[in-house]
């Protein structure tokens, strides 16, 4: 069993102020010889080109899957938006080294389970399609989304779980140090106790993993929320 969402969850490490940015580009307009913004770019990922477009219909993607449908209706304020950019900056990373070695591909049940769930957060179909209608987005993008998703949390799972398991003796000995406040005898938080401590092992070694993976990586930040983080290529 995977994970899930856990890739947003992880400890980032801290952020140092950014570098300049480039001016955004401006496209071409349509009428009067002028010209206007058609997106903004916010982050190149080795070749990949993040817009604040995507990013934004990422981070209500994320939003909904959490149980936030109205929050996801929301604007989106810098902080969601800065926490959307690092979610995927790991899922595009992580996905593009197992391309390179034609690994981890999503199969279609995994991918459809997630989009039947992604449904279920909405009253009905209509709602679901107006939802996308308002992003500017449509099921095929949500569905790409969603198979990035999968397979990150695959490859990330497949890295890291063995090493985040906790041994009964763990366990015991955080009893030991922590009964005083926890109440009740060890038979009956044991299980608590080692879904805890496994979620916070996983969790560092996730943080772990994802530093390394991002000082091998080419990272450019534009936008001035998308602050660079430590051990980043600048």
């Amino acid at each position: 069993m995977l994970v899930m969402g856990w890739l947003a969850l992880v400890p980032m490490a801290a952020a140092r102020p950014p570098a300049a940015e480039p001016p955004a580009e401006p496209s071409s307009g349509a009428s009067g010889g002028g010209s206007r913004v058609i997106d903004r770019v916010v982050a190149v990922i080795g070749t990949q080109v993040l817009t604040l477009s995507e990013l934004e219909f990422e981070a209500r993607v994320t939003l909904v899957q959490r149980g936030g449908v109205r929050a996801a209706e929301a604007p989106l304020d810098e902080q969601t938006l800065q926490v959307a950019l690092e979610l995927a900056i790991n899922h595009r990373l992580l996905v593009a080294g197992a391309d390179r070695l034609q690994a981890f591909q999503a199969e279609r049940s995994e991918v459809e389970a997630r989009l039947r769930t992604f449904r279920d957060r909405f009253e009905d179909e209509t709602s679901l399609l107006a939802f996308l209608a308002r992003h500017d987005a449509d099921l095929e993008q949500l569905t790409v989304v969603l198979e990035r998703s999968v397979r990150a949390e695959r490859i990330l799972d497949s890295r890291i779980r063995l090493r985040a398991q906790v041994s009964d003796a763990e366990v015991r000995r955080y009893w030991e140090g922590h009964k005083g406040t926890l109440g009740g005898p060890f038979e009956a938080v044991r299980d608590t106790l080692r879904e805890k401590l496994f979620r916070d092992r996983y969790n560092k070694l996730a943080g772990e993993e994802f530093k390394q993976v991002r000082e091998s990586a080419r990272i450019r930040r534009v936008a001035p929320f998308a602050r660079i983080q430590e051990g980043e290529q600048p």
